[in-house]
């Protein structure tokens, strides 16, 4: 069983920065692909970045240029780091991290509001 654990929402001002955390614990084998998601209140969760090792990674139209993901698989730890934030980026993040099997495993949520 992999376990993972979020961190770094909050609230931020438009253009402010936030950098969510997420780092897996328990038995872990091989990692594969990492990501984000989100979901905001009355809409449809989205791939927010997701990375399938190296330069393979993958950003939603609205946050390229704004979001960086990047990965520590020593540390077992996914990273999102978010710049130029919009109130339309205010959503629960979720970690993706998909190991072993591969299975995906998800993280518990962890909220953004951007507002001024």
């Amino acid at each position: 069983q992999v376990r993972l654990v979020e961190s770094g929402g909050g609230l931020v001002k438009p253009g402010g920065s936030l950098r969510l955390s997420c780092t897996a614990s328990g038995e872990i084998r091989s990692v594969y692909a990492v990501g984000w998601s989100r979901q905001a209140p009355g809409r449809q969760r989205e791939l927010v970045a997701r990375n399938n090792g190296g330069d393979n990674t993958y950003y939603a139209d609205s946050v390229k240029g704004r979001f960086t993901i990047s990965r520590d698989d020593v540390a077992h730890t996914v990273y999102l780091q978010m710049n130029s934030l919009e109130p339309e980026d205010t959503a629960v993040y979720y970690c993706l991290y998909q190991a072993n099997g591969p299975y995906d495993y998800w993280g518990q949520g962890t909220q953004v509001t951007v507002s001024s």
